[in-house]
């Protein structure tokens, strides 16, 4: 793991050059908590992404099935970038020393500042297609966002770390919101989807004859779950802001895509599942030396009262 932690220029290079690429030495490192991601300007001028996995998160058969999705979304003409065959392992996966690594097409577009109203019905038609494509084939080796698979085992991590005074609090509140959404999961359809669909992770290119167009990034978290575990973080603000805009992005959707609106009750229970999971996320990340500073307030008192309070709030309207 240590080689993860301190993945300098050179080996970023030398393993590139192992499968046939040949890096400039012009390079910069990208955002990303999980993984270690770079941006290499190649001998031809162009640009690529090299993407190294954190070593021990995923099981290969579970990274191939994120470059198949990604695969499939392409083949369907789907905006994303999936990974490059590499010359010499003739795969979309490599590795080096203990990681795993791919290999991007650069992305072009803008991280958008907002995204106006008039958006929203775009991109309701975008997950749409995200989601028909999805529909085609399953995950079976990714943790599904489901209660089972990533809630109760959080909550078990995180209970031993709550401050005493907080204990019974903090289980009531995520007991109640993992039981409703298991409750309601027995209903639900479950696919493959993008999983972790916030703003970050979109880009807007400007295609011609399709200005604005919706660019989706980072499949990472991608896995089975409801389609609405795929809109909830899109749909932000104030509760008016936040259902306008669902209204607008379910308007779009229902054009290429039924949706099934019963399936909405999930989407507060699956705000309190990202919650839980989030928190035993960063405590599962501790060794690596980056979380402490990016979290610094994590663990502390003030900490726990505000993630408790989030989580009482989404429990009460339950």
């Amino acid at each position: 793991m240590k080689s993860f932690f301190d993945l300098t220029p050179n080996e970023v290079f030398a393993a590139m050059e192992q499968e046939g690429l040949k890096p400039t030495g012009e390079y910069f490192q990208l955002n990303s908590y999980e993984n270690r991601v770079f941006q290499v300007t190649l001998e031809d001028d162009s640009k690529v992404v090299a993407k190294f996995y954190r070593p021990g998160r995923w099981e290969l058969p579970a990274i191939i099935e994120e470059h198949e999705f990604l695969e499939d979304l392409r083949l369907e003409g789907f905006p994303v970038v999936s990974p490059l065959v590499l010359s010499y392992s003739k795969k979309t996966l490599s590795s080096y020393k203990d990681m795993f690594f791919a290999v991007f097409p650069k992305a072009m577009g803008r991280l958008p500042q907002e995204i106006l109203l008039k958006d929203f019905s775009q991109l309701g038609k975008s997950l749409a297609l995200l989601h028909n494509v999805g529909l085609k084939g399953k995950s079976l080796h990714r943790p599904a966002w489901s209660a089972a698979d990533k809630g109760w085992p959080a909550q078990d991590i995180l209970l031993p770390l709550l401050p005493s005074h907080l204990f019974d609090r903090y289980e009531e509140a995520t007991s109640h919101i993992l039981e409703t959404l298991e409750d309601l999961e027995a209903s639900a359809k479950f696919q493959r989807i993008h999983g972790d669909m916030h703003r970050a992770n979109l880009l807007q290119t400007d295609v011609a004859g399709k200005p604005n167009q919706f660019f989706f990034m980072d499949f990472d978290d991608f896995g089975m779950g409801s389609v609405v575990q795929d809109f909830w973080m899109i749909c932000t603000g104030d509760e008016d802001e936040a259902n306008e805009s669902l209204d607008l992005l379910l308007e779009g959707y229902n054009t290429l895509r039924s949706f099934n609106e019963e399936e909405l009750a999930l989407m507060e229970p699956l705000r309190g599942l990202r919650i839980i999971h989030y928190a035993a996320w960063i405590h599962q990340r501790w060794s690596d030396p980056s979380f402490p500073q990016i979290f610094p307030q994590f663990g502390s008192e003030s900490y726990w009262t505000e993630e408790l309070k989030q989580l009482e709030d989404i429990a009460s309207g339950l």
